[in-house]
């Protein structure tokens, strides 16, 4: 099996390349006023924490890498078991695009947007669980 071939995998990659984007853009966002450059290459003792989008940037971020486990190995039992399928396909798609909208509306506040675009990443994730046990 060329596990290189897979969407599923394909997709699965670009979820990687969106939690780098993530994690750059809560790390410039973070970055200025008391968190100067010697602070962010020290050892960071002292507590610094961020307000407003940076903060939204890095909870965001932080809830990326709560949702990417699970959408991980989904995509990898799915693949190992050969289960692949339009639907594992369109589960994979759409938590890929409900990560993508999630963060920019998180920065831009927008509560209740922002809670579709985390439950539609989970529904992307529900089926490909499904997929595996059918």
């Amino acid at each position: 099996m060329d596990l290189g071939s897979s969407m599923e995998v394909k997709l699965l990659i670009a979820a990687v390349i969106i939690g780098l984007i993530h994690l750059v853009w809560a790390t410039i966002a973070g970055s200025g006023g008391h968190r100067d450059t010697a602070w962010l290459m020290g050892p960071r003792d002292d507590p610094r924490p961020v307000m407003g989008q940076a903060a939204r940037l890095s909870r965001a971020y932080a809830n990326f890498l709560e949702t990417f486990p699970l959408f991980a190995v989904a995509v990898i039992a799915v693949v190992m078991a050969g289960k692949t399928s339009s639907q594992t396909t369109f589960g994979c798609w759409l938590y890929l695009i409900a990560r993508v909208a999630y963060t920019p509306l998180y920065a831009l506040g927008l509560p209740v947007v922002r809670t579709l675009a985390w439950t539609a990443s989970m529904i992307g994730i529900i089926w490909i669980i499904v997929a595996f046990f059918q």
